[in-house]
């Protein structure tokens, strides 16, 4: 059966192309690793928090963005308390209290436990979890913003396996924790306890159970609808395909690496973009594997692009600010100063603003 390229109809309200949020949120997860200026890092949680509050919709997953806030702020919590009681890499002179330090032995060299806390290193730890807990706020933006059924339609044919797997364990991980919270109901209305080791043992084996039969129920289910059918293609092709997959996403990791870095800014972009070109390679070959067809699949209309755009733009924008003034995104901790908000930085945040304005309202369900 040919694959049907038939786009959906432009009448009513419409899903925007979850690639288009995904590289809008990625777009924000790059100009957020540019920088450890805190005031920039909070405009960009906000412009992300404001565009959620725009365009989500009222699906289960939507609701998927408080999580991410609460884990961002796990992050920066956990990262502050290692600061104060293992200590911190940047030197300090404003020491804020001495806590008592205890011996280690000699290989343990540069490891502490206790002694001098300094405001350098808290505010160190401070802007550097911030940071983190921004790109978990982009992620989590795009997971409330993209639905994981539809952006497994939108996945090339070599990742499709992959993102059955990613999307299955998704859906059921809820429905693992309904299951949890209903046994332990159960054994409380049958005044037992649901607190220790017996407890754990009395909810976890119904759950597996219950857990298999679903998994089995869906392999069916979709083995009937023929999921995991593959077209027979030559070794060489195969080889080709794994080879360049595989040397295109060593290059990405590389040349993300280079990019966070300070010295690697020259050959970074090269190397990123060939690296990206041989993974498009390699993901295009791989998918003459695929014979499923796609049902009325999602257009990529002037929205898509001026979402995506506006990500990748004020990625783009950042970066190149960066190479001119690297101090003003990089507030300076020795000698220890306040940080500012420079004024042509925050303008590239507040381009990750223009989905608010240009994506579609999402539709609401009935109810």
């Amino acid at each position: 059966m040919p694959k049907s390229r038939t786009p959906r109809p432009a009448t009513g309200p419409r899903q925007l192309h979850p690639g288009a949020w995904w590289l809008w949120a990625l777009g924000l997860g790059a100009t957020a690793s540019r920088t450890t200026n805190p005031l920039l890092l909070l405009l960009i949680v906000a412009v992300a928090g404001y565009v959620v509050a725009a365009r989500r919709g009222d699906a289960p997953w939507a609701r998927s963005y408080g999580t991410f806030l609460r884990l961002g702020l796990l992050v920066l919590g956990m990262r502050m308390v290692f600061a104060v009681f293992l200590g911190s890499p940047v030197p300090g002179t404003h020491v804020l209290v001495t806590l008592p330090q205890l011996p280690l032995p000699h290989w343990a060299q540069g490891v502490r436990i206790g002694g001098r806390v300094t405001a350098e290193g808290l505010l160190f730890a401070l802007y550097d979890s911030l940071r983190l807990a921004t790109l978990l706020v982009c992620v989590g933006a795009a997971n409330a913003l993209a639905s994981p059924a539809r952006l497994l339609r939108a996945l090339p044919g070599a990742l499709y396996e992959a993102g059955v797997a990613v999307v299955v364990a998704m859906t059921f991980a809820p429905n693992l924790v309904a299951d949890v919270q209903r046994l332990r109901a159960a054994r409380r209305l049958r005044g037992g306890s649901d607190r220790g080791i017996r407890a754990v043992l009395g909810v976890g084996l119904p759950v597996l159970e219950s857990a298999l039969e679903r998994s089995v129920g869906l392999a069916a289910a979709m083995d009937t609808r023929g999921f995991g059918r593959t077209a027979a293609v030559p070794p060489r092709v195969a080889r080709t395909t794994a080879a360049l997959t595989l040397l295109g996403l060593l290059g990405v990791c590389v040349a993300a690496y280079g990019l966070l870095s300070a010295d690697g800014a020259g050959w970074a972009l090269p190397l990123l973009l060939l690296g990206l070109a041989s993974a498009a390679g390699g993901l295009l070959l791989g998918s003459r594997r695929a014979v499923r067809t796609r049902y009325r699949p999602d257009p990529w209309t002037a929205r898509e692009w001026s979402v995506a755009g506006s990500g990748v733009a004020a990625a783009g924008l950042m970066v190149w600010l960066a190479s001119r003034d690297p101090a003003a995104l990089t507030p300076s901790l020795i000698p220890l100063t306040s940080p500012g908000l420079p004024l042509l930085p925050a303008l590239a945040v507040l381009v990750g603003l223009l989905p608010a304005a240009t994506a579609p309202t999402p539709p609401r369900s009935s109810s």
